[in-house]
């Protein structure tokens, strides 16, 4: 691996590398800079073999590169890939990224027929490079410059063989091509060894386990052994078939994995350093998730990437770096770079069982056709023909979509096609909007100001804001708290109520969407994690760390999960989803609770084939009316809280709350409360506290020191406990001190 030193320099200088002039450092992470400026990069490499390559891995954006002071290259791409061949010997690399600036003031030919606010420049459209640190509402700058991905020294050229994996009904098919003379490929896999001609071939695997998303099965991996003249190598591969249960650009994407519906459920990336990809994937793998999408304004991933999505079971939507500009595809020089970028990203993702969705990129069409322009002017060529012939050339097996959002008249309609959904959410609606906007696929929605756990330092401290808005997204997040709660900025337990009101709209979004009469098949929240510390888009803080509505919203998108659902005069019901693959026998109890007291309950057998969703009726299973909804208003209240709680051999898997609405909280002391706190095991690898109480209590908060706690931002019932087990966040042998809070307890309670 190169390891680089960087020093910036005025824009436009240019006189070979005059390093005495430069202040060299080591340079980790990749360098974030101005456009303004040339940045220069310097590094000493050794290369050995017969015929050695030096492998750029990607320099953003415009770059010169000299091996021992001769210019041997100008990468105009910050998405593709650089190989340069190098004599044996010791080298002294030097890359200076242009000053983008400078070059973005020329023109070119076409123009652009629509214009954009979200990028910093509408003639980013002719390079090659992300919006990230370039579009000032959501990816403020700096953007990255200069190598952004590792150089590496190979002996020789790599004479790739090309692994694809399929299915042919129960079997599996490992399909092996080489376009060099590597010689005879002996194969093997799954205790089978074949020997192949030096072309390649196919090997049968005979009935394998397939690969699932997390929340429906294992994400089971197989062994691929290969070995040529030139070594032998080893990868994973997954079985698994992909298809769509509907028409797409009419009918929106009904994603189905092996044959089953899969109710998609994630969020949007954003790129994190490369020491916290797999732990970032972890957060959405136990935050209910199974899918990410790779969006268009910001950058492709790498290998390591895709490698925990395979393991983690995360289903993986890849737009193309294309985000809301008219690209110019018709001219050559652009061309040229979209096509070596294409085909090194099929060389990438083409053997990955968590590649299910590819898509053109992010509101291209939307954006055409907002400004009043027929949607028809943004589906190109190059995304309707020459994107899928690529993908189904390379033995891309994942589905199509041309841009997101799109089909329907226009193509950010709710009910027809893909959509970009934030009615409830940026347009104030109210939460009966999620049904009757009727999406059908939402590959972005549900953007909130997610309070962190820590205070801000001020309300708008890492608040997106739509470009040209007079509203930011925290003016959103009040919105609804207000609307529910009665709760405002200047409340003295505002930060409280904000850090979980965002949860809450979600999961009762999700809780319409994931109902077996719904027509919508999923739904990705904008987005996983935080460029910047605030109360950004992130479910997870700039950290990784889960923030409040990342609790809240996981209980919603389990993969068993009871919640309900408010349906007016028609009254409540209680949704029980079952996405495991061995049908679910076990138990709902039902309790209607007034003034800290259980009036009334019952328990029913609750039994939940494969993969679905079963639905109770409230009133139907206690035998009488009960108004539950407290639509009707007979009177004074029965009830304030009815709590449905879904338990197997005894152990609670789910618990849902439902509160009438105008019922509010009294803040009271713990002695008031009946709230007691004990924490077990303490000096054990994974401690737990154990949370009790008499009354209700909302919201509560466990936090201890270099622990987390496994499940956070709760309610207990009237009479209720929860065990909550504690997880290190680093080793050590300090036993746990724990604090609790709570939306209605007065004071902490430490232990």
């Amino acid at each position: 691996m190169i390891e680089w030193e960087h020093a910036s320099t005025v824009a436009g200088r240019f006189e070979g590398v005059p390093e005495d002039h430069l202040v060299w450092r080591p340079v980790e992470p990749p360098v974030r800079g101005s456009d303004d400026d040339d940045h220069w990069f310097r590094a000493h490499f050794t290369a050995d073999g017969p015929a050695p390559i030096l492998v750029l891995g990607g320099l953003a954006t415009v770059c010169d590169v000299f091996v021992d002071g001769t210019l041997v290259l100008r990468s105009e791409s910050m998405f593709a890939a650089q190989r340069v061949p190098v004599a044996p010997g010791e080298h002294e690399l030097h890359v200076c990224a242009r000053a983008l600036a400078p070059l973005l003031t020329r023109t070119g030919s076409p123009r652009a027929r629509w214009r954009t606010k979200v990028a910093s420049s509408g003639s980013l459209r002719w390079f090659r490079t992300s919006l990230y640190g370039r579009a000032e509402a959501f990816a403020p700058p700096p953007p990255v410059v200069g190598p952004w991905r590792p150089a590496v020294v190979l002996p020789k050229p790599h004479d790739a063989v090309v692994v694809r994996a399929t299915l042919d009904g129960l079997d599996g098919v490992v399909s092996l091509h080489s376009d060099v003379a590597v010689g005879p490929l002996e194969v093997a896999i799954g205790g089978t060894t074949r020997e192949l001609p030096a072309g390649g071939g196919t090997v049968a695997v005979r009935r394998p386990d397939l690969w699932w998303p997390h929340t429906h099965g294992t994400p089971r991996l197989h062994e691929l052994a290969v070995r040529t003249m030139a070594g032998e190598s080893r990868q994973q591969v997954g079985f698994r078939r992909i298809s769509a249960g509907r028409d797409i650009d009419h009918d929106g994407l009904a994603l189905r994995v092996n044959d089953v519906d899969v109710f998609v459920r994630g969020a949007i990336w954003t790129p994190v350093p490369p020491n916290q990809v797999r732990a970032t994937l972890e957060c959405a793998r136990n935050g209910g998730m199974n899918m990410v999408r790779v969006v268009g304004t910001m950058r492709y991933e790498d290998s390591g990437f895709f490698d925990a999505c395979d393991e983690l079971g995360i289903l993986v939507w890849q737009d193309l770096m294309f985000a809301n500009m008219d690209y110019p595809f018709a001219e050559d020089g652009f061309r040229q770079l979209v096509d070596v970028e294409l085909e090194q990203l099929c060389a990438e993702i083409g053997d990955r069982p968590s590649v299910a969705v590819v898509c053109g990129g992010s509101e291209v069409e939307q954006q055409a056709a907002m400004l009043g322009l027929a949607p028809e002017i943004a589906r190109s060529e190059f995304f309707d023909r020459v994107v899928p012939a690529r993908l189904e050339a390379s033995g891309v097996d994942a589905l199509y979509v041309p841009s997101a959002p799109t089909g329907g008249p226009r193509p950010f309609r709710n009910d027809r096609g893909v959509s970009h959904y934030f009615g409830v959410g940026a347009y104030l609606r109210p939460l009966e909007d999620a049904r009757r906007a009727d999406v059908r696929f939402a590959a972005e929605c549900l953007a909130f100001a997610n309070a962190p756990d820590r205070e801000p330092d001020d309300r708008t401290e890492g608040v997106m804001r739509d470009a040209g808005a007079a509203w930011d997204f925290a003016d959103v997040r009040d919105h609804y708290l207000a609307e529910r709660y009665g709760v405002g900025p200047g409340d003295d337990r505002y930060w409280e109520w904000a850090r979980l009101i965002t949860g809450e709209v979600m999961a009762d979004v999700f809780g319409e969407w994931r109902r077996a009469a719904s027509a919508n098949a999923g739904g990705l929240v904008l987005w996983l994690r935080d460029l910047v510390p605030g109360s950004g888009w992130g479910l997870l803080d700039a950290d990784g760390r889960p923030k409040p509505a990342w609790y809240v919203l996981r209980r919603a998108l389990a993969p068993i999960a009871v919640w309900f659902v408010d349906e007016g005069l028609n009254g409540l019901r209680v949704h029980v989803a079952n996405d495991n693959p061995d049908r679910l026998d076990g138990s709902i109890r039902l309790a209607l609770s007034r003034d800290d007291v259980v009036v009334e309950e019952l328990q029913v057998d609750a039994r939940v084939e494969p993969h679905s969703v079963h639905e109770l009726d409230v009133e139907q299973t206690f035998g009488r009316f009960v108004d539950a909804t407290y639509a009707y208003r007979f009177g004074a209240p029965q009830h304030d809280l009815v709590t449905a709680t879904l338990t197997r051999g005894g152990e609670q898997l789910s618990q849902a709350f439902f509160y009438r609405s105008g019922f509010r909280l009294d803040v009271l002391d713990a002695t008031e409360l009946g709230l007691s706190v004990e924490v077990r095991d303490v000096n054990a690898e994974r401690p737990s506290v154990l949370v009790s109480a008499r009354r209700l209590v909302r919201g509560v908060r466990i936090a201890a020191d270099g622990f987390a706690p496994e499940d956070d931002a709760f309610d207990l019932e009237p009479g209720g406990a929860r065990a909550i087990s504690l997880l290190r966040a680093a080793p050590g042998e300090a036993a746990p001190s724990v604090t609790v809070r709570a939306l209605n307890l007065r004071d902490v309670l430490a232990w």
